[in-house]
């Protein structure tokens, strides 16, 4: 059966299209409507509400993740997706500026809950490795098509009604996203063994500390944000400050860099039956900082017609090199957790992956307007080479499937037999072998 033959999956993926690309309308509108608001004052207005964003998306995922193994799945995310609904409904209707940041607050925490929570709900109803492997990658293709698409179609409504209307477009695809939601038969996740709230808020970061490929993705994490905020927060001036080119080429360059995601995400699915996924996202790491010396170099060129198609091809390898180390993710956070952990993990990578961008947003920013491309490139490849020594360093190449472990909750009865209850009160249970990624077999010396 194809993927798009399985039911719940193909109603899963039409929500995450329509809210994807009700969110990047959001996103026109809300520009706009600062500038209704604050005219010649627009920009910090739109740069506070993305600060806002950022923020909400570290503080509340972790905390979100902490509840999503105790309420019904299904119910959580129609439930957030109609909050969603309602706050971009009320967006026209503000008339101050106080008033779009409470309720992009609102906004944001419905989104930093939905989407973890809707990544964990993947593997359980795609159990096949294969399967979910071609979900990823579609999921990464959904998110880059958003990004390309989305102000073309913003534009095609701006012509025929005023941008008021583009909030209730909004609207109607979260409120299509919540429908389709509700026909699908989500299961309902694992209950974690942990107790508490602070521990369940933690529980997800403290995976990552201490599981060495989650370390390792942490560290590409960093490489990312640091090389994508060059294309992000960048771009405009570049193209019109320094090439002198028109508004329209702003969107070419971006239109540029999203191809290079989108083969990124291609090649995905076909690379892993041969490669691990260690190798591929360690391969676009090393070309994000292929891209990032490009760049640099491009920096330091003060004339040329040569730029523009030297700066196309740039932006496009950084775009490749952004869409082998982002589609695998998916992979690597399902086999370093229990079912029981799953909301927390992927809570948690949603968190600290925006802590990044949190992190080089502001740098990318700050320090062009004050020193220049060439010293904020240079500062923002040095901050992506650290991620990605970080990530070679800390992600073993002898990356085990099992390790042995303790528990410090009840254990699965199947396992019973060959656990051993320590002094501490944890269940230590051990497995004589592990298989790693070459599949070749390796006794477990390791304890996490």
């Amino acid at each position: 059966m194809s993927l798009f033959g399985h039911r719940d999956y193909r109603h899963l993926f039409g929500a995450q299209l329509v809210a994807l690309f009700g969110t990047g309308l959001t996103t026109v509108a809300l520009g706009l409507l600062a500038y209704d608001l604050a005219g010649a004052g627009a920009g910090a207005v739109l740069g506070t509400a993305l600060a806002i964003k950022m923020i909400t998306y570290v503080t509340v995922a972790p905390l979100a993740g902490a509840y999503a193994d105790r309420v019904p799945r299904r119910l959580f995310l129609v439930s957030l997706d109609a909050v969603r609904a309602l706050v971009v409904l009320a967006l026209p209707f503000v008339d101050q500026v106080w008033q779009v940041y409470v309720l992009i607050v609102v906004l944001q925490s419905a989104s930093a809950s939905f989407t973890p929570t809707f990544q964990a709900v993947l593997p359980d109803i795609l159990p096949d490795e294969r399967d979910y492997t071609k979900a990823l990658s579609l999921s990464q293709l959904a998110s880059t098509m958003e990004n390309l698409l989305s102000p073309l179609l913003a534009a095609a409504v701006l012509s025929l009604v005023s941008f008021s209307w583009l909030f209730t477009g909004t609207s109607i695809g979260f409120a299509a996203s919540a429908a389709l939601v509700l026909s699908t038969r989500i299961p309902e996740a694992t209950r974690s063994h942990r107790g508490g709230i602070r521990d369940r808020t933690l529980a997800g970061i403290k995976i990552f500390t201490a599981t060495p490929r989650l370390r390792g993705t942490l560290g590409l994490a960093v490489t990312v944000a640091a090389v994508g905020s060059v294309v992000m927060v960048n771009t405009v001036n570049y193209v019109q400050d320094t090439l002198g080119r028109p508004p329209t080429d702003v969107a070419l360059l971006l239109a540029g860099n999203g191809i290079g995601t989108i083969l990124g995400a291609l090649l995905f699915p076909r690379a892993l039956d041969r490669i691990p996924e260690r190798t591929v996202m360690l391969t676009g790491g090393g070309t994000l900082l292929a891209g990032m010396t490009g760049a640099i170099a491009l920096s330091t060129a003060e004339t040329g017609s040569w730029r523009w198609g030297a700066a196309l091809t740039v932006w496009a390898i950084i775009g490749l090199g952004t869409g082998l180390v982002l589609t695998p993710v998916g992979r690597v956070l399902r086999r370093s957790s229990h079912p029981g952990d799953r909301p927390a993990i992927f809570a948690a990578h949603f968190s600290l992956s925006h802590a990044c961008w949190l992190l080089a947003y502001p740098l990318a920013g700050w320090l062009a307007t004050t020193a220049g491309f060439t010293t904020t490139w240079l500062s923002l490849g040095a901050l992506a080479l650290l991620g990605l020594a970080v990530a070679i360093r800390t992600w073993p190449r002898r990356d085990p499937l099992l390790l042995e472990h303790t528990h410090h909750g009840p254990v699965d009865p199947a396992h019973l037999a060959d656990a051993v209850r320590t002094d501490d009160g944890t269940w230590r249970h051990s497995h004589e072998f592990v298989i790693d990624q070459n599949h070749h077999r390796w006794p477990v010396d390791v304890r996490h």
